[in-house]
């Protein structure tokens, strides 16, 4: 919406606030119950479910859903999870769709599924018995700060993959960092896939900035393989920085995860440059796909195993 001019009243104010959103309290305290129905009656304004409304019609954006998903709530309601997440910033596509609300472990989940309009994500109303100040955070509207988002993200997951994804999604965009999901889980009573969710806050902190290099790493693990360094820091020819998804510096064995985006043109011309590089030093380089380390992890640990022994590795060393 567009920023109101400085003789607007408390009424414009409040609609640019809440991206046009409202509840029908919020209208009737600044306009007569008549007018606001005269504004729905000719279509100035609109019904987006039970005592919210919005201005205008078309698609409900991202930022209005959240809104209507907060006030519909009601009183001591915050944005959580992923939604909370995307609206602290984080990016990404999700098969996570749902707006998440919590609210007072005390007061009945009001049943929003049925109520919303055609086009707009569920809602999922949870109530909650823990949610300190440490956790909250003013916004517009309020929610849960960006590691508590995260760590209730990896909670309502379908997949323990999605889960593991949401967390090292925050943290390779510097959204929050390892030390500052550990403290927040450590808040936390109970939480789901609680051990899930340590091990890889342990692997975010120990460097691995992306799923794929925790599954590395964890591949590793499970095969009696030696861990690599994660994003090694190198120059290269140019005497530009560089970072190695995973390193052996001993063996001199460097391996790049390549996810969808190296299969464009132009990642894919700068990747095998990449490589002629680091075989011109002396160096190694193996490549597997995100997909590979999945769904064919004892053909990567087998080529890996071959790399390091051909480089002088040897079990137990």
């Amino acid at each position: 919406m567009r920023i109101p001019d400085d003789d607007a009243g408390a009424l414009d104010w409040l609609l640019f606030a809440q991206a046009g959103v409202l509840s029908w309290a919020q209208a009737t305290r600044e306009l007569t119950p008549g007018k606001v129905r005269r504004l729905v009656a000719t279509g100035r304004w609109e019904r987006v479910c039970r005592g919210i409304l919005r201005v205008g019609g078309g698609e409900v954006m991202p930022d209005q859903q959240r809104w209507v998903a907060v006030l519909a709530a009601g009183n001591g309601a915050v944005l959580a999870g992923l939604a909370a997440a995307r609206a602290g910033g984080l990016r990404g596509r999700w098969r996570y769709e749902a707006v998440d609300v919590l609210v007072p472990y005390q007061r009945q989940a009001p049943d929003l599924l049925r109520r919303l309009p055609l086009g707009m994500p569920a809602v999922r109303v949870r109530r909650t018995r823990h949610l300190p100040d440490a956790d909250r955070q003013r916004a517009r509207p309020d929610r849960t700060t960006m590691a508590r988002s995260l760590l209730d993200a990896a909670q309502w997951m379908r997949t323990d993959n999605e889960a593991q994804a949401a967390l090292a999604a925050g943290v390779q965009q510097r959204r929050v960092t390892p030390a500052e999901l550990d403290a927040t889980l450590r808040r936390l009573p109970r939480p789901r896939r609680a051990a899930l969710i340590r091990h890889t806050i342990a692997d975010l902190a120990g460097g691995a900035e992306a799923l794929s290099e925790i599954d590395l790493v964890r591949l590793c693990r499970r095969h009696g393989l030696p861990a690599p360094e994660l994003q090694e820091r190198r120059q290269d020819a140019d005497g530009r920085v560089r970072y190695l998804d995973a390193y052996w510096r001993r063996w001199g064995l460097h391996v790049e995860v390549d996810g969808a985006h190296h299969m464009e043109v132009r990642h894919w011309a700068a990747d095998l440059r990449r490589q002629n590089r680091i075989w011109i030093s002396g160096d190694r380089i193996l490549r597997f796909t995100a997909f590979d380390l999945r769904r064919r992890p004892t053909e990567v640990a087998a080529q890996l195993r071959a790399a390091l022994t051909a480089a002088g590795w040897e079990p137990g060393s």
